[in-house]
C-alpha cells in the first residue's frame, strides 16, 4: 500500500480557488436555455441532456447551485405570443427551457469554466447525443441562451419560499416573459414592472416572479448557440406557478402585452408557458409534435 499522500497528485487551484471572492448563498445570476429539438431526435436529445448534458454541461460545475429543466407539450403551445414576436420562430418553437442558479458574484467565474467544459466535451463527441462528428444544429437549436444577472425577486406574500429556493420547491408551472425597454433604459423598465406591473400578475397560483438582465453572449461561444437581438435592452421575467398555467392565464398573463406597451416602457417581446419535466423519463416526448 502506497504512502504518497492522494492529495498531493491533486492541482493545488482545487485549494486555493474556493478561498477567494465571493461565497454568500444567494442568487446572483442564471444561466437560462430554451431548446428546440428536432422531430427526429427527440427522445435521444431529452436522454443525452438530462444524463450527461445537464450534470457535466452545467450541475457540476463551480458556483452553479440549483437547477430545473421545463417542457412546452403540444397542449401548452397556443399560450403563446404577442402575435408577429421573432424570438421562438414559429411561436411553438422552444420545447424545453432549462434554468439554472449562480451564486452571487460568480457569473464570470462560471461562465468560464462553462465555455472551458463545454468546448472540451464538443471535442470528445459530447456536444450532441449522436456523438461524436455530429452537428448539434441538426438535432436542436437555440432559441433564446443567455448568463444573467439577478435583479430581484417579487413575492405574492411572506409564506413564499426565498428565490434561492426556487427552483427545487414543486412549482406546476412557469412562464417566460422577455420585456423590451423602448428606450434602452432597462434599470427604469424594471422599476416599472416592479412597482407597477407585477403586483397585478401575482397572487393566487402566481407566487415568484424573478426578474434578470440577460447579458450579451461571450465572443468565444459555441457556433451553434443563437444570439437574440437586443438582449441587452431586455429584463426576462421567470414566473413561478402553483399549478397548471392553463387555470390561470387568461387571469394573470393574457393581457401582458397590453399592459406593457400602456405603460409607455416597454414592450412584450416574447411569452411561454411550461410545465416540469419528469427528470430522468421520457414523458412529454410524443406530445411535442
Amino acid at each position: 500500500m502506497s504512502d504518497t499522500d492522494p492529495s498531493e497528485a491533486v492541482d493545488p487551484a482545487y485549494r486555493r480557488l474556493p478561498t477567494e471572492g465571493p461565497v454568500a448563498p444567494d442568487l446572483g445570476g442564471a444561466l437560462i436555455t430554451w431548446v428546440e429539438p428536432m422531430p427526429e431526435h427527440v427522445v435521444a436529445y431529452n436522454r443525452w441532456y438530462e444524463d450527461d448534458h445537464m450534470i457535466t454541461g452545467a450541475m457540476s460545475m463551480p458556483w452553479m447551485f440549483s437547477g430545473r429543466r421545463w417542457v412546452a407539450p403540444r397542449w401548452l403551445q397556443h399560450l403563446r405570443g404577442p402575435a408577429g414576436q421573432t424570438v421562438a420562430e414559429p411561436p411553438e418553437a422552444g420545447k424545453y427551457i432549462a434554468v439554472y442558479w449562480i451564486n452571487g458574484g460568480r457569473i464570470e467565474d462560471h461562465q468560464q469554466w462553462s465555455l472551458g467544459t463545454n468546448y472540451r466535451l464538443h471535442a470528445e463527441g459530447r456536444g450532441s447525443c449522436r456523438g461524436p462528428g455530429h452537428d448539434p444544429l441538426e438535432e436542436r437549436r437555440h432559441v433564446f441562451t443567455a448568463f444573467a444577472d439577478h435583479l430581484g425577486s417579487s413575492y405574492r406574500d411572506e409564506g413564499v419560499p426565498r428565490d434561492v429556493h426556487t427552483l427545487v420547491q414543486p412549482y406546476g408551472g412557469m412562464v417566460i416573459e422577455m420585456v423590451e425597454a423602448v428606450d434602452g433604459d432597462r434599470l427604469g423598465l424594471d422599476r416599472w414592472l416592479t412597482a407597477e406591473h407585477l403586483p397585478g400578475v401575482l397572487g393566487g397560483p402566481a407566487a415568484i416572479t424573478v426578474r434578470f438582465a440577460p447579458r450579451p453572449l461571450p465572443k468565444d461561444r459555441l457556433a451553434h448557440v443563437k444570439e437574440v437581438d437586443g438582449v441587452e435592452r431586455m429584463v426576462v421575467l421567470l414566473h413561478f406557478l402553483e399549478g397548471d398555467p392553463r387555470d390561470c392565464w387568461d387571469e394573470r398573463f393574457a393581457g401582458t402585452a397590453a399592459a406593457v406597451a400602456a405603460g409607455g416602457v416597454g414592450r412584450l417581446a416574447v411569452q411561454a408557458a411550461f410545465v416540469p419535466t419528469r427528470h430522468g423519463t421520457d414523458a412529454y416526448t410524443d406530445e411535442l409534435f
